[in-house]
């Protein structure tokens, strides 16, 4: 009782009060904010366990992030600087290059101009180690294509069924429509590795995700990670905070508190 914690849940975290089991709950470490507790579980066990436990990324390697600026994004570029001279392609729109830059990414690509399969091409003609790949449809099939012999494609979203504020059936038909397959005998004469992952599927699985929320806070502790806040937004202003991630105006994680921060109520009664 009075622990400070982070919680795992799948949904129904948009509220002042919640109930979680105590295997789904983890200390915070020290000087941890709780702004940052909320950015840190669901991104960083995503991108760690993409990148460490099925990407198995090693030295000397190359990764292309889509979304490279999300949450997800922006968790998989600090852990990929945990390991020595790995090479990182990530995909954003042009106004977040510079910050990718100065986070680790060598070469930002802006997906909505460029080819960016293209692009990772001029730059490493036999392609990449590992993708991450959030997007799927006809993205999940060029990003199979970009990976070196021993390559590893890892899916852990659908983003491309998301094309603004409602839901777009065409899109949805779409993507259904050029989703990625594959049969075991294709990947046998490619040399290449195809996994899926999805966090909210593992609620059994609480001593492989304690492992890792373990390793994530030795990691934090040690200033090798730290979770990147965009914004924090009141419940009350929750359209806005969705329009900020649905406009991709974001850099990091959108925050919902329950009220608005101190100083700022007071500069509102000013």
């Amino acid at each position: 009782v009075g622990d400070k914690v982070m919680v795992l849940a799948r949904s129904g975290l948009w509220q002042e009060v919640v109930n979680v089991p105590a295997s789904h709950t983890f200390p915070m470490p020290e000087g941890m904010s709780f702004e940052e507790a909320a950015a840190l579980l669901v991104n960083y066990i995503t991108a760690y366990m993409v990148l460490f436990d099925f990407g198995n990324l090693r030295p000397n390697q190359s990764v292309l992030i889509h979304m490279a600026a999300g949450g997800v994004g922006t968790a998989a570029i600090q852990l990929c600087k945990t390991v020595e001279n790995v090479t990182i392609f990530g995909t954003a729109s042009a106004s977040k290059h510079d910050t990718l830059k100065e986070s680790g990414v060598a070469h930002p690509i802006d997906y909505r101009t460029m080819d960016y399969a293209e692009e990772v091409r001029k730059i490493s003609p036999k392609g990449v180690d590992i993708v991450l790949d959030p997007l799927g449809g006809s993205d999940t099939s060029k990003a199979f294509n970009l990976l070196k012999p021993m390559g590893k494609l890892i899916t852990y979203g659908v983003a491309n069924l998301l094309t603004g504020q409602k839901r777009n059936l065409m899109a949805m038909a779409k993507t259904w429509w050029n989703q990625f397959s594959i049969t075991a005998l294709q990947l046998l004469h490619q040399n290449k590795a195809v996994c899926g992952y999805h966090l909210g599927y593992m609620d059994e699985e609480v001593e492989l995700l304690s492992s890792v929320v373990a390793k994530l806070v030795n990691l934090y502790s040690q200033g090798k990670i730290k979770p990147k806040i965009d914004s924090v937004w009141p419940f009350d202003q929750v359209a806005e905070a969705m329009k900020q991630m649905q406009e991709k105006k974001n850099v990091g994680k959108v925050i919902l508190v329950p009220e608005a921060p101190k100083e700022e109520s007071k500069k509102a009664e000013n």
